[in-house]
C-alpha cells in the first residue's frame, strides 16, 4: 500500500536512513551532498533535472528542476531501490505526500512492480495526515480507472457501502422504477436503458445537529451520449464519467476519517447512459423532483439531469453548504486545460477560503463566474429550461447555471466541473484517474465556520 511508504519519525530508523539531497537546476545545491554522491554527478552529467534520481552507498540525489512541482519527491519513490530513507533538508507536507503518492499503481489487472523505497518523516510532521491523503487519492483513481465492465452503478453502490460501513455511516439506495415514487424522473431516464438499473446513493454520517454539508457527485459511470451519440474518440474515456462521484466518496472518507464536525450527507446519482429502445430522446420533456420541467436538447447533457434530481433532494434538508463534483463539460477543459477545475461559487468567504487553501495543498482550482445572462441561452418554448444551451458558447458556465437552479437557495453552494483524469504521467501522479479539488476542499472544510 501507498501508505507503508512513509513512516512516523524514529530516531533509530532515520539515523540509518540513506539521506536524500533535493539539487534544483542551477543552485549550489548540489555542494551539501557527501563528496562521493558529487562525483558521481558529475561523472554522470547530473544537473538537478527535474525527477533525475541517482543514488549510491551514501544516499541519493533528486533533481528538482525550477522547483515549481511540490510532489517531486514522488520521484524518488518511484525510482529509488528498497530500503530506509530520510530527506537531508527537511520535509514539508507536499514533499511528504508525494513520497507516499510515488508508490501508487493501478494494478488490479497488470501487475506492476510496488514501490518500496520508504520515507521516514522528520521529527514533528503529522505524517499520518499525509499517508490519509495519499490513500484518499489512491481511492478516487482507483476507482476512476476502473472500467465499466467492473464499474455499473451497482458496483459504484457497493463501494459507497463499504465506506458507508467503514466509518459507521448510514447509507440508503433508491434503485430503478422506486427512483419514479420518489419523483426522480431525470435519473431514472438517464439510467433506464442499462441494462444495470439506475439508482440514488445516500450516505448520511455524523451528529444530527451539527453543520449540515451536502455534497453531490456525477455517477454516471459509463456515457455513450445517449442517443445523441458520441464519436469514438469521445466515448473511449467515458470509464471516467463517474469521476465526480468517485471524488466525492474520495472527500467523505477524508471527512469522516478526521472526525470533523459535521453532518455529512452524500449523495451519488449512478447510472449509465446507454442507448435501447427504451432510452430517452432528444425533444423529451421531463419533470423534475423539484418540478421544473426541462426539454432535452441533447441526451449528452446528462448529468446536469441527474445532478438537478439528486440535489433537489439535497436541499430539502436545508443544509449549510453544499458541494457538486462533476465531470460536466468539455468546455471547461478547452477553457482551463486538464489540470484547472472551475470552481462556481457565489459565496466569496467560502470561494476565497478554498482558492487560497488550494494554492496552500497544491490542488488547484480557478474560479469562474455564474454570468446570469448566461442562463437564457438555456430558455426553451415548451419548458421551464432546455439541458443544453444554443450555441457553443461558455458551455461551463451556462451547465453551472443550469444546476444553480436546483441548487439551496440559503445554502452555501459551490460546483466543482473536474476532469478526474490526467492524461500526462508527472511523478507520483501517473497517467490516468485522478483526484482533484478534494484536498483543496478537504483543507477549506476543517476550519470554515458556516453562517
Amino acid at each position: 500500500m501507498i501508505a507503508d511508504l512513509l513512516i512516523d519519525f524514529d530516531a533509530a530508523r532515520a539515523k540509518d536512513a540513506k539521506p536524500v539531497f533535493i539539487v534544483r537546476e542551477k543552485s549550489d545545491d548540489l555542494e551539501r551532498a557527501p563528496a562521493s554522491l558529487a562525483a558521481l554527478a558529475r561523472l554522470n552529467r547530473f544537473s538537478g533535472d527535474a525527477g533525475a534520481v541517482l543514488a549510491n552507498e551514501e544516499g541519493a540525489l533528486l533533481g528538482a528542476g525550477d522547483a515549481n512541482d511540490p510532489f517531486i519527491a514522488a520521484a524518488a519513490a518511484e525510482k529509488l531501490p528498497e530500503g530506509d530513507y530520510r530527506l537531508a533538508a527537511g520535509a514539508n507536507d507536499a514533499t511528504l505526500l508525494g513520497w507516499a503518492l510515488g508508490g501508487y499503481r493501478f494494478d488490479r489487472y497488470k501487475k506492476g512492480r510496488a514501490g518500496a523505497a520508504r520515507l521516514i518523516a522528520p521529527e514533528g510532521a503529522d505524517a499520518l495526515a499525509q499517508r490519509r491523503l495519499a490513500a484518499a487519492v489512491a481511492f478516487v483513481r482507483d476507482l476512476v480507472n476502473t472500467p465499466a465492465s467492473d464499474m455499473l452503478p451497482d458496483a459504484l453502490e457497493d463501494e459507497a457501502r463499504r465506506l458507508a460501513s467503514a466509518f459507521g455511516a448510514e447509507c440508503v439506495v433508491t434503485k430503478g422504477d422506486e427512483l419514479l415514487a420518489g419523483g426522480f424522473n431525470m435519473i431514472h431516464a438517464v439510467g433506464r436503458a442499462s441494462s444495470t438499473a439506475p439508482r440514488l446513493i445516500d450516505l448520511r454520517w455524523g451528529r444530527e445537529d451539527a453543520p449540515k454539508l451536502t455534497i453531490v457527485g456525477k455517477g454516471v459511470c459509463f456515457d455513450s451520449g445517449g442517443l445523441d451519440i458520441k464519436g469514438a474518440d469521445g466515448m473511449s474515456l467515458m470509464k471516467k464519467d463517474m469521476g465526480g462521484a468517485a471524488n466525492a466518496l474520495g472527500l467523505a472518507r477524508l471527512i469522516m476519517e478526521a472526525k470533523l464536525d459535521c453532518r455529512l450527507r452524500l449523495l451519488i446519482p449512478a447510472v449509465e447512459n446507454a442507448i435501447a429502445g427504451n432510452a430517452f430522446r432528444p425533444g423529451d420533456i421531463l419533470t423534475s423532483r423539484k418540478g421544473l420541467t426541462v426539454e432535452i436538447g441533447n441526451t449528452d447533457a446528462e448529468g446536469r439531469l441527474v445532478l438537478a434530481d439528486a440535489m433537489s433532494l439535497g436541499a430539502d434538508d436545508k443544509p449549510h453548504c453544499m458541494i457538486t463534483l462533476a465531470t460536466l463539460t468539455g468546455a471547461a477543459r478547452v477553457a482551463l486545460g486538464p489540470e484547472l477545475p472551475p470552481l462556481y461559487c457565489d459565496d466569496d468567504g467560502f470561494a476565497h477560503a478554498v482558492t487560497d487553501a488550494a494554492r496552500a495543498v497544491a490542488d488547484p482550482v480557478w474560479r469562474m463566474p455564474l454570468w446570469k445572462p448566461y442562463a437564457a441561452m438555456l430558455s426553451s418554448p415548451i419548458a421551464d429550461v432546455n439541458n443544453s444551451a444554443s450555441g457553443s458558447f461558455a458551455g461551463s458556465v451556462t451547465a453551472a447555471l443550469f444546476l444553480k437552479r436546483f441548487a439551496p437557495e440559503e445554502a452555501v453552494w459551490a460546483h466543482f466541473d473536474i476532469y478526474a483524469w490526467r492524461p500526462k504521467a508527472a511523478p507520483g501522479r501517473p497517467a490516468g484517474g485522478e483526484a482533484q479539488a478534494i484536498r483543496a476542499l478537504f483543507e477549506t472544510l476543517k476550519s470554515f465556520r458556516f453562517g
